[in-house]
Parts: C-alpha cells; sequence; structure tokens
C-alpha cells in the first residue's frame, strides 16, 4: 500500500524528516559548544590557578632561590639574574598550556560538522 502514496503525502514525509535532521542536528551543535565551553571554562580556571601559584610561589620561592646562590657565592644581582630567568621561564610554559585551552580551532564543534557533511552526501546519493 505504501508504494502507491500520493506526492503529497511523500513531500510531506521528507518535510517531517528533513525537520527532523535539523533538529537532531541543531541538538548536536548545542550538545557539542556545551563541551568546548566546558573546556574553555577549564583552560580559564588552569590559566588563573597558574598565575596564583606563580605569584604567590615567586615571593617565597624565588627569594629562597636567592638566597640559596648567594650562600654558594653568587653576587646578589646575578643570583636574582639566574633566578628571575628560571622563573620566566616556567611561568611562560604554565601559561602556555593554558592558553592552549583556549585556542579558537578547539572550540570548533567538529563532530556537528563530520554530521552534516555525512549527511549531505547522504541526501546527494539519494536524491542522485
Amino acid at each position: 500500500m505504501d508504494q502507491y502514496r500520493s506526492l503529497g503525502a511523500v513531500v510531506t514525509d521528507l518535510l517531517h524528516e528533513g525537520r527532523d535532521l535539523f533538529r537532531s542536528e541543531v541538538a548536536l551543535a548545542r550538545a557539542e559548544m556545551a563541551e568546548k565551553a566546558a573546556r574553555m571554562k577549564s583552560g580559564i580556571i588552569a590559566a588563573a590557578i597558574a598565575a596564583a601559584f606563580l605569584i604567590a610561589s615567586l615571593v617565597l620561592f624565588l627569594q629562597a632561590a636567592v638566597g640559596g646562590l648567594m650562600a654558594a657565592g653568587l653576587t646578589l644581582w646575578l643570583s636574582s639574574l639566574i633566578v628571575g630567568a628560571a622563573a620566566l621561564v616556567i611561568g611562560a610554559i604554565l601559561l602556555s598550556l593554558g592558553l592552549a585551552r583556549l585556542k579558537a580551532r578547539t572550540l570548533i564543534p567538529t563532530r556537528t560538522a563530520r554530521q552534516l557533511r555525512r549527511d549531505a552526501a547522504l541526501s546527494r546519493e539519494v536524491h542522485a
């Protein structure tokens, strides 16, 4: 009996399926963007925690390191320079790790885009 459906019924079914597909794609995009937002939030939190640790530890640790180098016979300026350079490298690494989680390419809904490409290819196959 289904083989004798009217053109109107076929078009209606097609429109309903297209609407359902569109809603599914929107839901997938929303879910993926929520996941990306959570990842972005964790990147911001990691960067903030790293900055807090850097600031707090710089006061105590760097003073101790400078004192240790001075006790080893280095002058104050040379000890401060060595310790400052080491702190700069560590801070740069931590900042880089936090910022890497905030890059725009990590926020793109790749699964949704992949699914849309698959749906488009399937649609072309069906209608070819």
